[in-house]
Formats: structure tokens, sequence, C-alpha cells
């Protein structure tokens, strides 16, 4: 774990320094260069947000509300094989869910008919090229780090005859992969992507939002420092593998004489016991590893969602880790903090067991009760529940033991624990079925020994979540974990697939809880007493009541590690 995530973890100080974005943005406004800056997430729309982007989405909107200015949501949509409308619906969804409001929606297709013209520009300053040359013979040209490539047999085209290539390329004579266009730059250059690279292709697809319009399509390099500048993003942030990229970005602004955008890296913090490749997370849902992309193992900001992440938690998680220009791997432990942090301060706690074991209370006479409890003993304004008592109520069959070793403070035959928010109980006898298991417990209560009036004078060590079974709503719980079993799945021997933990998805259908989950709703969150943070799952329906665990009370991770 880096120093910049130790430091905001308890026990660390909170203050922080500014990033280097932060300090170039300050150097920009105070110099004058700027007024106001303006920066963009532009995600491609080919599949779901994940916790990479959140960190990417947190920190240009946040330049951006920290500094005068406002950012764009630009869609990177110049791969029309790839790219959905259910990809640009989702990517909104998440944007807007983590707490952020773009100035401008753009599209990278809004400027095709611009761009269009910027590849005209070029091959009029005999400065791009069509070039007939297959992908292969135009690796074998590129030459090597160490090695130049060599010129194209197409590269020294006239201009006349390239504006007619590519306008009968335009205008669909020529198949998929004939002929590309090319910047004509050095193929002798130190950057190998400064040995002309490709700026347009042709894909007879459907585009999203063009539809048949165009069967040429700009490449990334070409589009994203145009659509920069004609946006005028003065910060253009990117993660550090487009380091090599910026020449190319700088080249093409300065030949065109466009607004001069200025692009900025920082380093992704890749994030154990996960994979965060767009590519991988697809073939998790195509091959049905998860249930979808929004599966709440994934590390999609949907999946986190539907898990029970908050947009706070991840908020706070994207801060703590910083801004850096060194990749890191981030223990996930310190997101799982963050929303333990988070939900702490906002769950409802509620009373669930798991694995039910009845107890008959003999002595309990009257009729049945309503106790109180706190919602939340963190809020102070949270305000109290009523939770049915009767003679009969549910236990979790691990706190009982027959044969109790010293220092056993659960029940036990002849010992006594309180029940949450209500009395002390002791039990009396253990009732077995003819095979020899327990099927219930006989205990006794103490009268005087109510919880917030207690003159009964008895201390006892243990405190149990209870329900009582007359008022017992059943419950199906999935308790997730860690999808991988290993910390970079990707960095080991075979298959990525084959590291996936087996152990990442329990369904439990005897839970039973309190009647107040009947009235559970989709946006709330709930700290069932003793075993974790959960919130409503998106298949509840009217006959089936499916809670998610979000996270544990503590990090048992580690320590299941070490057995």
């Amino acid at each position: 774990m880096s120093e910049e995530v130790k430091k905001d973890l308890p026990g660390g100080t909170s203050e922080r320094s500014l990033n280097f974005l932060e300090e170039i943005i300050e150097e920009d406004l105070k110099s004058g260069r700027y007024k106001s800056i303006v920066t963009r997430f532009p995600p491609e729309p080919n599949g779901y947000l994940h916790i990479g982007h959140a960190s990417s989405i947190c920190l240009n909107f946040g330049l951006t509300k920290k500094y005068p200015g406002y950012t764009n949501l630009r869609f990177d949509d110049t791969n029309p094989v790839t790219e959905e409308t259910e990809y640009v619906d989702s990517i909104k969804e998440d944007v807007k869910w983590l707490g952020f409001e773009w100035k401008n929606e753009r599209y990278a297709s809004d400027y095709f008919d611009t761009l269009h013209g910027y590849a005209i520009q070029l091959i009029e300053k005999d400065l791009a090229y069509v070039d007939d040359s297959t992908s292969d013979e135009m690796a074998a040209m590129k030459g090597t780090p160490t090695e130049p490539g060599s010129n194209s047999p197409y590269r020294n085209r006239s201009i006349t005859e390239n504006l007619d290539l590519f306008a009968r390329m335009k205008a669909g004579e020529f198949p998929d992969g004939s002929k590309t266009l090319r910047a004509k730059i050095d193929m002798g250059h130190i950057n190998m992507l400064m040995r002309d690279p490709v700026i347009y292709r042709i894909k007879h697809a459907h585009h999203h939002r063009t539809g048949d319009k165009w069967c040429i399509y700009p490449m990334y390099d070409f589009a994203h420092g145009q659509s920069d500048s004609i946006e005028e993003i003065t910060h253009s942030i990117c993660t550090m593998e487009f380091v090599p990229h910026r020449e190319l970005y700088d080249w093409l602004i300065e030949q065109l004489g466009i607004y001069p955008s200025r692009q900025y890296e920082f380093a992704r913090r890749n994030i154990n016991f996960t994979v965060t490749s767009k590519r991988k997370l697809l073939q998790l849902v195509t091959e049905k590893h998860v249930t979808g992309w929004d599966d709440p193992r994934m590390p999609t900001i949907s999946g986190l969602r539907r898990r029970g992440y908050t947009p706070e938690s991840i908020r706070d998680f994207c801060d703590r880790i910083g801004v850096a220009k060194r990749e890191n791997m981030v223990d996930v432990g310190v997101l799982e903090f963050c929303v333990r942090e988070h939900l702490n301060k906002i769950a409802l706690r509620r009373m669930v067991v798991f694995d039910p074991l009845k107890v008959v209370i003999t002595n309990y006479a009257g009729e049945d009760e309503i106790l109180h409890s706190e919602n939340n003993p963190e809020d102070p304004n949270g305000g109290v529940r009523e939770i049915p008592f009767s003679k009969e109520i549910y236990i979790e069959r691990d706190d009982f033991m027959e044969v109790a070793p010293k220092k056993y403070f659960r029940l036990a035959p002849g010992q006594m624990v309180r029940l949450k928010s209500a009395y002390i109980i002791k039990c009396e006898e253990v009732i077995k079925d003819a095979e020899g298991n327990i099927t219930e417990l006989h205990c006794t209560y103490i009268p005087e020994s109510k919880s917030g009036s207690d003159t009964s004078g008895i201390n006892v060590k243990g405190t149990l979540h209870w329900v009582s079974l007359k008022s017992s709503i059943s419950l199906e719980i999935r308790e997730y974990d860690r999808l991988f079993k290993v910390e970079d799945p990707t960095d080991e021997e075979g298959d990525f697939k084959e590291y996936l933990n087996p152990a990442s998805l329990k369904v439990i259908t005897t839970a039973v809880g309190e009647p107040a989950l009947a009235n559970a709703k989709f946006d709330d969150r709930y700290q069932f007493i003793r075993k974790g943070y959960f919130c409503l799952d998106k298949d509840t329906s009217s006959s089936r009541i499916i809670f998610n665990r979000t996270v544990t009370l503590k990090d048992g991770w580690a320590k299941e590690q070490k057995k």
C-alpha cells in the first residue's frame, strides 16, 4: 500500500498536500494562462464503467469543483463495432450516481465532419497519405525501438491522388482493411507512435448515433486531441500509458493550427483481487462466470452500487488513494474500509438470524410485548424502532454450545446471556430429536433484566441477537466475497479465470429477520447486528426478500489467508 493511501487511514494524518495536477492548475491560474479550466471525462461506450474509471471521474470532476471551470462528458465513440447505446446510458447513470454533473454531453461522433475536414487539411499539406498496405505489412515496416522503420511504397503518392482515394474511401468504394489514411511524420522517429500512424480506417459498420452515414472512422489518436481542441479543454488528463501518445497529440494540434489543448498523465491505481480490463470483464459476463455487468462481485460501478456501496464511500476511496505518476497496487481493503466507515454512520440496525435455533422461554407467561431499540446509535436523530418479543424466539445455532469451553460467553446449559435490547435468559434444557440433533432450547428469563430498566443486578458478558418466531419474516441472504483468490490474477500463469474464487458467493435461504425489514427500501443501507452491512437486492419480489452483503463488520480476509 502506498504512503499516500496509508496517511489517510486510522492512525495517519488526514492532511493532504496538493497533487501534481493541482500544482499545475494553480500555477496556470496564477500566471493568467487560464481564467478557468475545462476538463473532460471521455469513456468509450463499449462496456460498463469500473472502479478505475471512478478514480478518473472523481479526478476530472473534482478539479472543476475545486477550481473555476467545468467538465464535459464526452463519449469516444469512434469504433462502431463495439459500442452500444446501452453502455452510453449506463455510463451517464454511473457518473450521476457518483454525484457529478457535466456541463456538456458530447460525442466524438459529433465531430466526424470536422475531423474529416482536418484529415483533408493534412493531405493538402502533404502530411497524410492513403496506404494500401495490410496491417501485417505495416507492422513489418514499423521497425523496432532500436531500429528505424521503412517507408511505405505508397508514402509518396501525390496530394491529388491521396485526396481522390480518401474521397473514394469515404464513398464506400473499398472493403474493410484495404486502405488506411496515415499521417506522414518520420519512419525513423525514436517514438514508434510517430512512425506514420494510421489516423483513419475503413469500417462498414452501423454506428449507434450516425447510422450508416460513415464507413471511415478516425482512430483514437486522431479523434482525441482534436475533440479536446474543439471543446477547448485546458487540461486533458489521461493515464500513464498515453505518455508516448502525447507527442502525436501535440503534433496534430500544431499542424492543424487549432486550440492548443494540453495532455497530462497520471498513474492507474490497480486494485488487488480483481481485474479491470474491459475485455476480461466482458469475458466473465459472456461466459457466465458472473450474472452480468452489475453482478455484486464485479468491480463495475453498477456492481458496487448493487452490492450496497455508496457514492460517498467510493469518492472517499478515490480521494484517499490520491493521484501520482507511479503505478502501484492498492489493497481492496482500503475500499472496504471506506464503505464500512460510511455505512457505520448511516446504516439502520436490524436483527437477522441466518441459521435459526428455536428457543422457548418457559417462564414467559405474559402477552407478547413491543420492545424498542435505536435505529443507529451513531445517529442521534436516527430514532427508534419497535421489536416484537414473545415466548418463542430464534437465535443463531452458532451461538449455542452444549459443551462449552472456558471463556465461552454465549449460550450453553446453565449459562446466561443477554438478548439484545431485551432480557437476560438462562439455558435450562436442550431438546433433541431421535437422531440426537438439537431442535430447540428451553430457557428461563429474568423479568427484572429488561434493557433500559434493568434492576436485576446480574451482569453477563455475552449479548446475542435474536428474532421473535411469531413475527419473523423469511429472507434470502447473498454473502459476496472477493471475485479472485489471488492478488493479481493477470500476473499468474494460465487463464486468469482459473483463479476465480469459488467461495465468492454463498446463498443462505434459512435466514429470518425482524418484521421491520418487510418495509426495506432499495436506497436504505442496513447493519445486520453482528453480521455485516447489507442492502436489498433488485431480484427481490413480493414472494422473496433478498439482501446482499456489502462488506463484513471487520476485515476477516487477512486473518483467513493466514490459516
